[in-house]
């Protein structure tokens, strides 16, 4: 995917500035960044859920898709999670997990009851197929909003806070999995706001502030940045892992 020059303004508040950034096939990159620095609003404008970009390119895969309906992007196969947890919670689990299936990237009918089984093992959600998923715990509804986004097995996930909220086991999990998406050869962008799991399965970090990236490298190049320190600390030296936040 290719992020060129993005922007959106709401009234008198630019959320995303002229924002650029590109990524791999099965690359992980992490987006880090205090409350209100743009980093969900930039999911929104590549996702075009549930607004699109005031100017600037995103491509995917060889296709521009600043322009195209959400279900569109979908369907060419990238998907994406959201801050809250979210089902359809009269629905079962395994019904949730098959509207994944049904409108994400078109799977032959053969494949279609596989990709359900499979992702529901991957995601140990077997045992509970048959509960309503409004009565799930937290982290069981995290993992099947993971679970309704990869059935259809995109090319690239987009992970928006995924371990808010978790324990510490729990958080052990989530970067498991993350780290076994990508072995599958999956891309993934990853927002964040716990640092020791953002930098432990990321490639690339990229930080944004008021909208605008302010600095992009490894995890421990982004540490080091000057730039990073005086945002964050005001000072010299390296921002500890739990910094970050907010």
């Amino acid at each position: 995917m290719e992020v060129a020059g993005v922007r959106k303004q709401f009234g008198s508040l630019v959320a995303v500035d002229d924002v650029s950034f590109s990524l791999g096939d099965g690359e992980i990159l992490g987006i880090a960044g205090p409350n209100g620095a743009g980093k969900t609003t930039l999911f929104n404008l590549i996702s075009g859920l549930p607004f699109r970009a005031d100017r600037g390119r995103v491509t995917f895969a060889g296709t521009r898709i600043e322009a195209l309906a959400p279900y569109r992007i979908f369907r060419l196969g990238l998907a994406r999670t959201f801050q809250k947890e979210a089902s359809f919670a009269k629905l079962t689990v395994e019904q949730n997990v098959r509207m994944g299936a049904t409108f994400g990237r078109r799977l032959a009918r053969q494949e279609h009851q596989h990709a359900i089984d499979a992702t529901l093992d991957l995601l140990d959600l077997r045992q509970v197929r048959d509960q309503p998923a409004g009565g799930l715990p937290v982290y069981a509804t995290k993992r099947l909003m993971l679970a309704t986004a990869i059935v259809s097995r995109p090319k690239l996930l987009m992970l928006d806070e995924p371990a808010s909220g978790l324990n510490a086991a729990e958080l052990a999990d989530a970067q498991r999995l993350i780290a076994g998406l990508r072995r599958s050869g999956m891309a993934i962008v990853l927002i964040e706001h716990i640092l020791p799991l953002l930098f432990g399965v990321s490639d690339r970090v990229m930080i944004m502030n008021f909208g605008r990236k302010l600095v992009e490298g490894s995890p421990d190049e982004v540490a080091r940045d000057p730039q990073v320190i005086e945002a964050y600390l005001g000072g010299e030296g390296k921002v500890p892992a739990d910094v970050l936040v907010g």
